[in-house]
Order: C-alpha cells, then structure tokens, then sequence
C-alpha cells in the first residue's frame, strides 16, 4: 500500500491530498472498482467517465463516492457540438443536457467539454457552431449547478475531436461568451508545446476561468496518438512547471491524472494504480 503522507523516492515532493484519477485511467475497472481502490490508495478526487455509468444510475455513483471518502471533481465529457446540419446540432445540444442532469446525479460541479469538429468545415465555422452549442446549454448547466469546462486538444486532434486547439483559442471562447458557468481546462498533453502557454495561463487565471487541470506525459515515438500517453516522468512534458503556472494564476483545485494506454490497460491495475501515484509523488 502507498503511504499518502507524501514520501516518495528521490524526496518528499508532495502528497496525495489533491490527487485526482480519471476513471479512464484505469479503464478495465469498473466504477465500483475505482472508488474502492482509489481510496486505498490514498487518492481524493475521482472524475467520472460517462461509461461507467452504463452500469450504474448516476445516484448510486454518488452514494459510492460519497461512501469512499471521495470527492467527485467532474464527468467527462460534453460537447462536439458541431455538425454538418441543424439536426445534428440540435442532437448534440439534447445530448449535453444530458450530461449536465448526470452531472447533477453523480454530484459532479463541473462536465470537461470537448467541443467538437466536423471535417470540411471551416475551422472558423466550427468554432461559431461551438459557440453557438455551449450558449444553447448554459441554463441548464446552471439550473443543475454544474460548470462547462472547455478543454483545447493537440492540433492533431482539430478534424474531428475539436476545433479549439489552444488555450489562447478556449480563452477567447470563453471570454467572448462571458457567463460564469463556462470555464476552461488545462491539460499538459494537449498543451506543453504552446510557447504561449504560460502567458495564456496567466490570462485565465486572471478572467477567473481556469477550472480544471489534468497531467500526464508526452513520450516520444507514441505507438499510438490517442492511447499510448505516458505517467508524469516518462516524457518530455515539464509537468512540475506548468503546476507552477496554473497554481501562479490561482489555481488550487485537484491535480487530475487522465492517462489513456492500450499498454497500461492490459496490466495489472493494482500494479498500474502504483505507479501512477508514485509517478505523482516524484514528477508533478
């Protein structure tokens, strides 16, 4: 078992008291599953997959939670909004409200939007249709209490996962539709490359916008763009210094681990759930 007094090799770097695991992580667990061995652990924050809800009523998910000791940080995810035609659009806006209610359930305060694209459209285009999506959605979030969280993803990913690709993009989203109930997501994979990125922190941290903040690593010769992330140390991502941004703009929430790995997943998810806490321990 991990201590979660913070002791670690190579020094006491930190403790787990604002550790949070996706439930992606550790995707061949169930939801029941995470929340027990999370808590063993010594992890505090869960941010739950909308998958694990296939099994499980939203209320009963929150009963787990709450049960564990765990603090429900946000479901993942919302959005792609865009679409080729008004119906499609309208789907996808039906489908957030979905979400949202689930968010409610499971008593999550915030759902990680990624926003969507639809190839041969204009990148211009499916911005305005994002816009256009979260605005549709924003009474219901505050009716139910829970914030939109906008999350810009890696360039590779703008044909079809999401047109916002930097944070400067999601800041000027965010700016630009200016209501409380929308914020925006940092994550280091999507993210470390922008030599802008420091400052575009410091911008969020000072509009107020800057609700979540994910980690992994970026190792170099992925086997797999979408599903072969690293643990913090294993890559070329300065995890430690961005912390410093984000807590220098006032940021002070959970630190959350979303790592997706075809090679993890076909391990032992004790021995993976190890050595994602002492991965957090040493290098964030």
């Amino acid at each position: 078992m991990i201590s979660n007094t913070g002791s670690a090799a190579g020094g006491v770097l930190s403790d787990t008291a604002r550790l949070c695991l996706h439930t992606i992580t550790t995707r061949p667990w169930s939801l029941a599953e995470c929340v027990r061995h999370y808590a063993a652990a010594g992890v505090r924050g869960i941010s739950v997959w909308r998958n694990c809800l296939e099994t499980t009523t939203p209320s009963e998910a929150r009963r787990m939670i709450a049960d564990a000791g765990l603090t429900c940080v946000s479901l993942v995810r919302g959005g792609f909004f865009t679409g080729a035609t008004a119906a499609e659009r309208q789907k996808a806006i039906d489908e957030n409200r979905r979400v949202l209610d689930e968010a409610a359930g499971v008593g999550a305060p915030l759902v990680v939007l990624v926003c969507g694209a639809t190839p041969r459209q204009s990148a211009r285009t499916n911005i305005e249709q994002i816009r256009e999506g979260i605005e549709a959605v924003i009474g219901h979030a505050a009716a139910r209490g829970v914030k939109l969280s906008i999350e810009p993803l890696h360039p590779m990913y703008a044909d079809v996962r999401s047109a916002i690709v930097t944070l400067r993009d999601a800041n000027d989203l965010c700016e630009a539709i200016g209501s409380p109930h929308v914020g925006v997501t940092v994550d280091v994979f999507h993210l470390w490359w922008d030599p802008a990125l420091q400052a575009e922190i410091a911008r969020c941290g000072r509009a107020g916008n800057l609700l979540s903040f994910h980690v992994c690593d970026w190792k170099t010769g992925m086997a797999d763009m979408l599903n072969d992330r690293g643990l913090m140390g294993e890559g070329v991502i300065d995890v430690p210094a961005i912390r410093g941004w984000v807590e220098a703009a006032g940021f002070g929430g959970f630190i959350e681990v979303e790592i997706f790995s075809n090679r993890w997943w076909q391990e032992d998810q004790h021995r993976f759930l190890d050595a994602v806490v002492q991965a957090y321990l040493q290098h964030t």
